[in-house]
């Protein structure tokens, strides 16, 4: 894992030690991937998941260095004790079928959240999008094909940053979520947004497994003092990785390290697909899970600690880090 201690508290002089984007064993993976049937990528994926689940046990779900405030922190807005961000990736048209189903679920219990597209990888219509933002959602972009492939090499990433920049102006979108949370938070400053989602604080599960070890967004510098964006980590376990990688029967780790960001006062952020969400009681598919399991969750939240959060969406958490965190100490 590496630290941004020094992004956090808006020092200039940062260095982040970026880590290898892709392994050999990660590129050759991709390589084979559609070639290798998905039962049998997902008993592979849940083998190394038990292993490194024992591996990382002391700093999974939950980092306890993770925790530490950043320097110059005075707390959330209206002294709420956290903050609670909510993000879909949809990363099929399946899971686009899905989002009415999701938008009810979440109206109904009181909550608002970001989905976050593949441009080419699906077609879905239009309306879709204004439909969200006309209810109080928010759209942001989810990489461009899902292929795995967008930092194999900077000339890749160039060309499609292009791309990218231009569905997120199409789109009036500000973020950013890397798909597999492949990332190189240097070269994301090619894309024109004011966040980006494609970090973690803790989660030995994904193939570029270093985390920030931070439960804070944090201000990623560019060339100048002026240019940057806010790094939007999540900091709950992600649902395909709970519910179908380690096949968890309920949401108890999602309500200990809940709990636990909460004591320390940090960003709740929960990333969630509506692809693998089963809204319809039926039998499940061979990667679906209960949507119960969210509104549950969700329950859970608001039964809890009504009236302790601080609910936004992401664009408007990187407005508030950005005005708070960084142009103060600029």
């Amino acid at each position: 894992m590496y630290s941004c201690r020094s992004v956090l508290t808006g020092a200039t002089d940062n260095k982040i030690p970026m880590p290898l984007t892709n392994s050999i064993l990660n590129r050759f993976y991709y390589y084979l991937k559609p070639a290798i049937p998905r039962s049998l990528q997902l008993i592979v994926r849940s083998k190394i998941a038990l292993h490194r689940r024992q591996l990382y046990r002391d700093s999974w779900p939950i980092d306890p260095s993770a925790g530490d405030i950043p320097e110059g922190w005075s707390g959330w807005p209206d002294n709420k004790q956290f903050a609670l961000v909510l993000s879909h990736d949809v990363d099929t048209i399946h899971g686009a079928d899905n989002i009415r189903d999701l938008v009810a679920l979440e109206q109904n219990i009181g909550f608002r959240s970001s989905f976050n597209f593949v441009p080419e990888r699906y077609n879905y219509p239009s309306h879709i999008r204004s439909y969200l933002v006309e209810n109080g959602f928010e759209v942001a972009v989810h990489g461009l094909i899902h292929d795995g492939k967008l930092f194999w090499s900077r000339d890749i990433f160039t060309e499609r940053a292009g791309r990218i920049n231009y569905y997120l102006k199409k789109w009036s979108a500000v973020g950013f979520h890397s798909p597999s949370m492949h990332r190189n938070l240097e070269w994301i400053h090619d894309l024109e947004i004011e966040y980006d989602q494609s970090t973690f604080d803790t989660d030995p599960f994904e193939p570029q497994s270093d985390g920030i070890r931070s439960i804070f967004p944090l201000w990623i510098f560019g060339g100048s003092s002026s240019k940057g964006y806010v790094e939007l980590p999540y900091t709950l376990p992600q649902d395909h990785t709970l519910f179908i990688i380690m096949k968890e029967k309920d949401i108890r780790i999602w309500k200990q390290k809940l709990d636990w960001v909460v004591e320390k006062g940090g960003m709740a952020f929960l990333n969630t697909h509506p692809d693998y969400m089963n809204f319809n009681r039926k039998g499940l598919g061979m990667e679906e899970y209960p949507a119960t399991f969210y509104s549950d969750f969700l329950r859970y939240i608001k039964k809890r600690y009504e009236g302790m959060y601080w609910h936004v969406l992401p664009r408007e958490m990187a407005g508030f880090w950005r005005e708070t965190m960084f142009l103060p100490n600029s």
